[in-house]
């Protein structure tokens, strides 16, 4: 075999002994080589793609602009092979010397191996945010109160947008998302179409007044998609956004919402549910574990990228 190729039977050993829901590590497919030596005469690589997402694109409300994102392939070599091809990241890096806050280094990780926490911290990474997932718990009871839940219209847009944009603006203090220009053109749009595709999305209301919003998803992890590579195959329920009113934050809306949420995912038969949130977030963060989630993977996350170390 080759070095890559032994290096990522090595990987795909060490991810199935830390999380059974880790699917293989897959080949490197793209991007520009970067590699480094170890001690004892090993060695580590790994592929760095940068995007750049132009103006008025969807990912830039929760990435930043300029994006350099490493694909670490280590093997088994845990904190000491991270260290090392961090180092020589760094070191191509230097190159680039964008400062731009609107640029970042990244990359994602499983959770669980925290033996490569240590090495992601020392070179400036942070936990911005978490892919989690929920295996087969079934649907939680929650007493609905004087609480109703029905299936968004088309005609609750506008309710829809607001109730987005909320989540969007907290989690901007907390995560990675940006508040752009074009913000609440964009999450029209991107509602508009679940909407009318009959996307499961539900709102919760006291009285007729609308309290949140659960918008969510399904998405198809098999050959050649993008989700095979962070989730086992099968067909997932995904929850894009739950956003609750302040007002009514706390009073059992956004539990309600999930109840109703994973019972659907449930009659559909889904492997799971799946959705992401950011560690630094005192709310989601204790709702999502409450709610059966776990961190699977972790996006570790530097702003600009020339502060990369």
């Amino acid at each position: 075999m080759t070095l890559v190729g032994d290096l990522l039977a090595a990987q795909t050993a060490h991810f199935a002994g830390l999380d059974p829901l880790l699917p293989a590590a897959t080949g490197l497919a793209r991007g520009d080589a970067v590699s480094a030596a170890l001690p004892d005469g090993g060695r580590v690589a790994g592929l760095v793609n940068f995007t750049e997402y132009p103006p008025g694109s969807a990912n830039r409300l929760w990435s930043a602009a300029r994006v350099w994102e490493l694909v670490p392939v280590l093997g088994g070599t845990g904190g000491a092979g991270m260290d090392a091809l961090l180092r020589a990241w760094q070191h191509r890096m230097a190159g680039q010397a964008d400062f731009d806050p609107d640029s970042a280094c990244v990359l994602n990780w499983p959770s669980r191996d925290v033996g490569a926490t240590r090495a992601l911290l020392d070179h400036g990474l942070v936990p911005l945010s978490v892919l989690a997932v929920r295996e087969h718990l079934g649907a939680t009871a929650v007493r609905p109160g004087q609480l109703t839940v029905r299936r968004a219209r088309t005609a609750d847009l506008d309710a829809t947008v607001e109730l987005s944009m909320l989540e969007l603006e907290y989690s901007a203090l907390v995560g990675s998302a940006m508040i752009r220009p074009e913000a609440a053109a964009l999450k029209r749009e991107a509602l508009a179409t679940r909407l009318r595709s009959g996307d499961p999305v539900w709102l919760a209301e006291h009285d007729g007044v609308i309290l949140g919003l659960a918008e969510c998803g399904w998405t198809e992890s098999g050959p050649h998609t993008a989700a095979a590579a962070r989730l086992p195959r099968g067909r997932w329920g995904y929850v894009n956004c739950v956003s609750v009113l302040p007002g009514a934050r706390g009073s059992g809306v956004g539990r309600l919402l999930m109840a109703t949420a994973h019972a659907e995912f449930e009659r559909a038969g889904v492997a799971g549910s799946y959705l992401y949130f950011n560690p630094p977030n005192p709310l989601s963060s204790v709702f999502w574990a409450r709610q059966g989630y776990r961190p699977l993977w972790t996006m570790w996350e530097i702003r600009p990228a020339g502060a990369l170390r």
